[in-house]
């Protein structure tokens, strides 16, 4: 048992790191337009391709869709928007803060191809931008 639990601890511990060089190396490899050098979170971004479909799920809890603006450059598949903290939060004592505040800025890579109708939802927290295949 005690196997195990070194097991999935050091599991767990390779994971975190592979996540950290990720976000390293795209704050690095970041592009040099206006938007990018603006201090800003990025949210985590699923991207899933069925037969007719690509779609982006992007993990932005609390955050209503009309506040977030999404975008094809090229390639690329541009969200930004703002997660504002709410007004009663202001004056509370914050025991905990794990949820990033302000301004967040994605870019990611689309798979090759056209897209042809673009729709939205919100779905258990997540965006999901759907980019029908022309």
């Amino acid at each position: 048992m005690a196997r195990d639990v070194a097991r999935d601890w050091m599991w767990s511990e390779a994971c975190e790191m592979l996540a950290r060089a990720e976000r390293m190396r795209r704050e690095l490899f970041r592009p040099a337009g206006n938007e990018a050098r603006l201090p800003a979170w990025e949210p985590p971004v699923d991207i899933l391709e069925t037969e007719r479909d690509v779609l982006a799920l992007v993990a932005l809890p609390g955050v209503e869709p009309d506040n977030v603006q999404a975008a094809i450059e090229g390639s690329d598949l541009v969200i930004a928007g703002t997660r504002a903290v709410p007004a009663e939060w202001r004056t509370a004592v914050i025991h905990r803060l794990e949820l990033p505040q302000g301004r967040f800025y994605r870019r990611v890579r689309l798979p090759a191809g056209r897209y042809s109708d673009v729709r939205r939802a919100v779905v258990a927290g997540c965006l999901v931008i759907t980019l029908q295949k022309a």
